[in-house]
């Protein structure tokens, strides 16, 4: 596992940040986004929509605290969600479901937990991108899937 520290200048469109943008294009194109910007439709709606093991490369850029869940689904006039740990981990189990083995997520936040194991994930590389000041680190987790064939996990 490659483990790289960063600095750039904070930016509330995650992947308009240099070191980040670069970092997803190394992993290809054609990538899936299931929180567009301005949260406009429910993640969970639009990964139904994809069937088990279709897609190729997930951008994971959820709200990253139940604080910021709160203000992005109210600012935008939709109560979708309470701010329960287990929202993150549905999103989290739909991508799963969604990624192909082969396939690759990358998860951003304040946490290197991305998928895990427990959903047939291995880290490949870790971007630690310090924002200086009282900013967090954006945390950015590359993911590969394994094949899950000789799994039986209803939860995913």
């Amino acid at each position: 596992m490659k483990i790289i520290r960063v600095w750039s200048m904070p930016n509330k469109n995650t992947f308009k940040i240099p070191q980040i943008k670069t970092l997803i294009n190394t992993y290809g194109e054609d990538w899936i986004d299931p929180f567009p910007d301005p949260y406009k439709e429910d993640a969970l709606l639009y990964l139904s929509r994809h069937k088990r093991n279709s897609v190729d490369r997930v951008l994971f850029d959820p709200p990253y605290s139940p604080r910021q869940l709160k203000e992005c689904y109210e600012n935008n006039g939709m109560c979708l969600h309470d701010t329960k740990s287990s929202v993150w981990k549905e999103w989290k189990n739909s991508i799963a479901r969604v990624i192909k083995p082969g396939g690759i997520c990358i998860s951003f936040g304040w946490s290197t937990n991305g998928l895990g194991h427990g959903r047939c994930f291995e880290i490949l590389e870790i971007l630690l991108v310090a924002h200086g000041g009282n900013h967090n680190d954006t945390i950015c987790v590359v993911e590969k899937k394994y094949d899950d064939s000789q799994r039986n996990n209803t939860n995913i």
